[in-house]
């Protein structure tokens, strides 16, 4: 835009008030950088990055975003909390990790916001994982779609329909769950948009090393996306093609991208400097966005004095909220233990377990009943994962029939995207939705793990129980019928390395019930592992997972072991008990195993692995003296290992017997052939002689 028209398009398009605002919080973020270089002494002990050189796009964007909105900036991003209204002296606070930072609580780096005000945008946690961000706030836009559609949401006296903003830079592009918010966003026509800063560089690689094209350039196949391309240096033309794209957004209720090459004016990060690798420091200089703005303020008559007086305040204020946020308190040794789950209101078993008249259900439909239960009662409920939707109704048929009864706005197909599954649910959550999502075999759970691990884990502890994620991941898992190393997998070890998440395991229809209602009023995400083997009770000595239905209201609380088969008062006395400690199809395994030993087993079905029932298998360890833990997976650097290493070390004087364990061989998966699949798994018979072993140490 040249200087010839610059004020005819700013008396049309963006007030004197505005732009003074602009100008000052670029000088801010100006003093800011300037500041924690002079003071780098203490500013970098924790790493951080800062906007200088994308001022203009950031200031652009934030500015216009209302309260409704959600924001979520990159690490590079301190301008867009200038924006919406965010002091230094709070950033400060994160930069310096104190205990009163309004993001963390001094948990995590500095601008990796999270915010939950009624006055400003919100802003999810994220994590520092390059692009993650992207899944998460799609599914922010997805939410808030939902809820409108389902009449949920609505906008009343001039209240302005709330849109979603990804900020993310160009070497983000190219990871693969960017690619799957994109298509998700261009399938279903969500409110997001993707501001991508563009500065050429990702740490130390350059654009011409890291993709192809540019962002404008590959949004270009994703069809459904409109797209422009701006001078991310130039404020004016950034907030007034702000203005259009933010209103399109607002009223046509579809995605949008905004590509803005910038300048980057300083470090990657305080960590890794630019003279250590930058040959192009010069050349971005001339593209400073504050030299531009001042130049165009000043063309338009605006006296250099004003503008002067302006930076000398701005420079005057940071400073001033540094030496108040040195100060600040240090977080204390107690606050770590706070956030970690958010308060279930679970906590006691209630409803009828076997109802009279009830009839005997499969585990698969008292799974679909327990869900169908809840979709009736919650509106704001849904269900989505690969081929749940439409007639099928899930591989197992699992989903049968409720895309029929609910509609395809309730529960439906999404693509072949695992990671966008399991991380839509961190938005969705956000904006009140409750979604049950299904990952079709625990198999192909490993592209999710990033989501998983990165946001959903991590969101309430380091947002310091600002956002919970409400958040049911079933997974069909475990081996039977020859399903191949491809189908066949146990993955519970690896899933329960991951804290925050809980993680569930039923083995019978009652307790499937009772479960999945559980995890869906736990504010917590809570992965449903449910056996593909026990669904349809049609593997030999399975039978039991069949049972009496519970009513619709029954629901047993997360954490609660059940004894599963008691052993005889006679074997417990004389001293010839033994446990067995187990969940999953390992409680069917060891119940037959149990006939041949008239009373002498006793069967602890854990029900739920994360959070563990400690004082149950305490207690069973107590009563018996010798135990045995058994699990599907493959048994070497297992849960069950770890779990007998627990034990053998916390109740070592009740023992009489080493903590036995047993699980599948150590292969790298399950072979396709049955007898090999037979030969690598744990069975009943294998269990007998395992516990013949205990019984007679």
């Amino acid at each position: 835009m040249s200087s010839s028209n610059i004020q005819t398009s700013v008396a049309a398009e963006i007030s004197l008030e505005t732009l003074f605002k602009a100008y000052d919080l670029m000088q801010t973020a100006k003093a800011m950088t300037i500041l924690y270089e002079e003071n780098k002494e203490i500013t970098a002990k924790y790493v951080h990055a800062t906007s200088r050189g994308h001022e203009a796009i950031q200031l652009a964007m934030a500015m216009q975003l209302l309260p409704q909105d959600f924001v979520a900036p990159y690490y590079r991003d301190d301008a867009i909390l200038l924006g919406i209204g965010m002091s230094p002296y709070e950033l400060m606070l994160q930069l310096l990790a104190r205990k009163t930072d309004p993001f963390s609580g001094g948990r995590t780096y500095y601008g990796h916001p999270s915010l939950r005000r009624d006055h400003q945008p919100k802003i999810l946690h994220q994590s520092s994982a390059t692009g993650m961000q992207a899944i998460p706030t799609t599914g922010v836009a997805q939410g808030i779609k939902y809820l409108e559609g389902q009449g949920i949401t609505t906008y009343e006296n001039g209240e302005l329909p709330a849109i979603a903003v990804c900020s993310i830079g160009d070497g983000a592009i190219t990871e693969g769950e960017v690619s799957e918010a994109f298509q998700m966003a261009a399938l279903h026509q969500l409110p997001i948009i993707y501001l991508v800063q563009d500065n050429g560089w990702g740490i130390s690689a350059k654009g011409s090393e890291m993709y192809a094209q540019n962002a404008f350039e590959f949004i270009k196949g994703f069809k459904g996306i409109e797209a422009i391309s701006i001078n991310g240096s130039d404020f004016i033309e950034c907030y007034t093609a702000f203005q259009e794209v933010i209103h399109k957004v607002r009223t046509e209720r579809r995605p949008f991208l905004v590509h803005a090459p910038v300048p980057l004016l300083n470090h990657h990060t305080s960590g890794v400097r630019k003279e250590w690798y930058r040959f192009d420091f010069a050349e971005h200089q001339l593209h400073d966005p504050i030299d531009f703005f001042h130049n165009e303020l000043r063309d338009m008559g605006i006296k250099e004095e004003i503008l002067l007086k302006i930076q000398a305040e701005a420079v005057q204020k940071v400073r001033a909220d540094y030496e108040k946020a040195l100060l600040a308190p240090e977080p204390e040794a107690a606050d770590l233990y706070k956030h970690i789950y958010a308060p279930t209101p679970i906590t006691e078993e209630k409803g009828e377990r076997t109802p009279k008249d009830a009839k005997e259900v499969m585990m698969v439909d008292a799974a679909l009943h327990a869900v169908e239960v809840i979709l009736n009662a919650h509106p704001e409920s849904l269900l989505y994962g690969q081929d749940v939707g439409g007639e099928l109704g899930g591989v197992f048929r699992e989903a049968a029939l409720l895309a029929k009864k609910y509609g395809d706005k309730r529960v439906f197909n999404t693509p072949i995207q695992e990671a966008y599954i399991i991380g839509s649910t961190v938005g969705m959550s956000a904006v009140g939705c409750k979604p049950f999502v299904e990952v079709q075999f625990a198999d192909y759970i490993w592209p999710a793990i990033n989501q998983l691990y990165a946001e959903l884990s991590r969101s309430y502890f380091l947002s310091n129980g600002k956002w919970n994620v409400q958040s049911v991941i079933r997974v069909p898992i475990g081996a039977y019928g020859s399903g191949g190393p491809f189908h066949s997998s146990s993955v519970e070890s690896a899933i329960l390395t991951i804290k925050g998440v809980k993680v569930v395991y039923p083995s019978n229809a009652a307790d499937m019930k009772g479960l999945m209602r559980a995890a869906f009023y736990d504010p917590n995400p809570v992965i449903m592992f449910e056996h593909k083997g026990l669904y349809w009770g049609k593997v030999p000595g399975s039978k039991d997972a069949k049972t009496i239905e519970p009513a619709d209201d029954y629901i047993i609380p997360l954490g609660k072991a059940r004894i599963y088969l008691a052993a005889s008062e006679t074997a417990v006395e004389n001293g010839e008990s033994c446990l067995v400690v187990t969940y999953g199809m390992g409680v069917h395994w060891a119940k037959n195993a149990a006939k041949s030993f008239d009373g002498q087993v006793e069967v602890l079905d854990l029900r739920s692995l994360e959070p563990l029932d400690w004082e149950a298998i305490v207690a069973g360890t107590k009563k018996h003296s010798k135990v045995l833990i058994l699990t599907e997976e493959c048994l070497q650097n297992s849960f069950a290992e770890s779990l007998a290493g627990r034990l053998a070390f916390e109740c070592f004087k009740h023992l009489d017997a080493p903590v036995h364990t047993m699980g599948a061989e150590n292969f790298p998966a399950i072979p396709l052939n049955s007898g090999l699949e037979a030969y690598m798994l744990p069975n009943a018979e294998k269990v007998v002689k395992k516990i013949e072993e205990l019984l007679n140490w």
